[in-house]
């Protein structure tokens, strides 16, 4: 299972977010998929977790999530992440910038034997509006 279960969040992180993969994530989230993202909000289902990344991807087109470091037990996993792009659109409630930012955050899963079911993710988002603001 821990095995599976980091083959999810890889292509998680690289197909579902940096390459903004859209095909990939009925194979690769839950149908009842439950999200807390670093901006704080949550969200539910695949629909949900679209409507977050696509709010994300209007505020940094090009943001990156770099996997630093996974951790996987059974049907949980912790990642420690690194978060790099440019501030071109609204995030936070706060103006576009045009600045670059680069910070740090973590992320914990659970998983069933076929997708992701939950993430529950945290960013340092001090550093990140001290790199914008």
């Amino acid at each position: 299972m821990a095995i599976l279960i980091a083959q999810l969040i890889r292509t998680f992180y690289d197909e579902c977010w940096n390459k903004w993969n859209d095909t990939l994530v009925d194979d690769t989230l839950d149908t009842a998929f439950v999200s807390r993202g670093s901006l704080g909000q949550q969200v539910t289902g695949l629909d949900g977790w679209r409507g977050y990344r696509d709010r994300i991807r209007h505020g940094s087109p090009d943001l990156h999530h770099e996997l630093v470091d996974l951790i996987c037990e059974d049907s949980r996993a912790a990642a420690r992440l690194r978060y790099t792009g440019t501030h071109t659109g609204t995030l936070l409630g706060m103006p576009a910038s045009g600045r670059p930012f680069d910070y740090g955050g973590a992320a914990f899963f659970t998983a069933d034997h076929r997708r992701l079911t939950s993430v529950w993710v945290v960013g340092e988002l001090d550093e990140f509006r001290r790199q914008v603001g």
